[in-house]
């Protein structure tokens, strides 16, 4: 099947490679011309596991296009997938201003039948605009169909994710549409949840509120392990043994970052408030998140009592291991803070020190974990990278001015730690 995908940014990036490798003619639509540039030469723009090969594979073969012309992919393809950016506006609720435009487009590109699929996570009644929008600007009256096939990509984890999906969610208003997509998903055997376009929009914040819902509340059960001294570990173990509850998002920590659970979770409290409804549940999952940070600052606080001066090591930029994103990472807002207070800051992430460059100033890029280290009065760990797991501590004691680790990721096992002589604080933890 011919496709296109206008957006090369995470989601369409990795849904173009995807459909390639599964033996489709895809072209990939983006209109900065350096980032089509770099793709064309098999470079790839973000950090993704395995998803370079892909690219140069399906590439090399013929399968894989990148232009920066909307209309040559409309011409040349029967599903056009939008996958642009739908940035959160101040108050929360989403951009679509790069949908508008893009639908625009297609309208005033299309010759015969199209497909027009919103990936890009949306508020629910976009697809009604997209139709609307694709109908003003059809001069030539040309037939054509819009669906909503919401993604559940994971960064670091996205082409398993892609391939090996738990559910593909299909909004459509015709049987036409229902058949391309059903035959388009058909070689991943997932089961295939068939719905309107409303529902199938309302799915994906719903489902991205509910995850948010699920460390949020993890987090506060934490806080109350610390005042009773219970552990959060043992808790969330015999939550998660309970099939109706099960263990993933369950990990308590220094609150959820990224670009989606944030953005999804403040997209549907908007949409929710101009509907007329007030969904406090998830105005509380959001404070919870924010309060998160505050009280690990608290922790170090107590530790260190004056943090003018104090050098402090950060372990792990990236909001999650195996990425480079760098957006709503919760590292952002506790190196800032650490800095008001007049720390020194020195930092070390395995793949996104490029990206942390851009936004974070006046703070020490170190070659590694050991080099944090050195000269440190405590070390904070933010991202659980595998890379943080297996160090040795011996050397990092001896090297840093107080062996003091504040694991806000709960990635390490204080018994061993204090064994070697660290002082020990985790999230929830005895």
């Amino acid at each position: 099947m011919n496709i296109g995908i206008i957006g090369t940014g995470y989601v369409g990036l990795v849904t173009g490679i995807c459909f390639a490798d599964l033996g489709h003619s895809v072209i990939c639509v983006d209109i900065n011309k350096k980032k089509i540039d770099r793709l064309k030469k098999g470079e790839v723009p973000i950090y993704e596991p395995g998803l370079e090969d892909l690219l140069r594979r399906n590439s090399q073969e013929g399968r894989l296009k990148f232009t920066t012309s909307i209309s040559e992919a409309v011409r040349n393809s029967l599903v056009i997938f939008i996958t642009v950016g739908t940035p959160p506006k101040e108050k929360g609720e989403a951009d679509l201003s790069y949908v508008e435009s893009v639908s625009k487009k297609i309208a005033e590109s299309i010759t015969d039948y199209k497909l027009i699929v919103e990936k890009s996570t949306v508020p629910v009644e976009t697809g009604k605009w997209v139709e609307h929008t694709i109908k003003i600007y059809n001069r030539k009256k040309v037939k054509f169909d819009v669906a909503s096939n919401p993604e559940f990509l994971r960064e670091g984890s996205a082409i398993s994710d892609f391939m090996h999906p738990d559910r593909i969610v299909i909004g459509v208003e015709s049987k036409k549409a229902k058949n391309l997509l059903v035959e388009l998903y058909k070689p991943l055997n997932a089961p295939i949840v068939i719905t309107d376009i409303r529902s199938a929009e309302l799915i994906k914040h719903a489902s991205n509120s509910f995850l948010a819902t699920k460390i949020s509340f993890i987090n506060a059960v934490s806080n109350i392990c610390e005042m009773v001294g219970a552990d959060v570990l043992k808790v969330a173990e015999g939550m998660g043994l309970d099939r109706r509850i099960e263990k993933t998002f369950l990990n308590a920590g220094i609150g959820f970052g990224g670009f989606c659970l944030p953005k999804d979770l403040d997209a549907f409290i908007s949409i929710t408030d101009k509907l007329g409804y007030d969904f406090g549940l998830l105005k509380e999952v959001k404070k919870i998140n924010e309060q998160q940070r505050e009280l690990l600052l608290k922790k170090v606080e107590k530790e260190l009592w004056i943090l003018s001066n104090k050098t402090i090591g950060i372990l792990g930029l990236s909001f999650k291991p195996n990425t480079d994103d760098m957006r709503f990472a919760p590292s952002v807002d506790i190196i800032k803070s650490l800095k008001q207070n007049g720390s020194k800051i020195k930092v070390f992430d395995p793949q996104a020190m490029d990206k942390a460059k851009e936004i974070l100033k006046g703070i020490t890029f170190c070659k590694d974990p050991y080099d944090v280290a050195k000269g440190a009065d405590c070390l904070i760990v933010v991202t659980e990278w595998n890379e943080f797991k297996e160090l040795d501590f011996n050397r990092i004691r001896k090297s840093m001015k107080a062996p003091l680790i504040i694991d806000g990721r709960n990635i390490y096992d204080p018994d061993k730690l204090k064994a070697l002589g660290f002082k020990y604080v985790g999230i929830g933890r005895k």
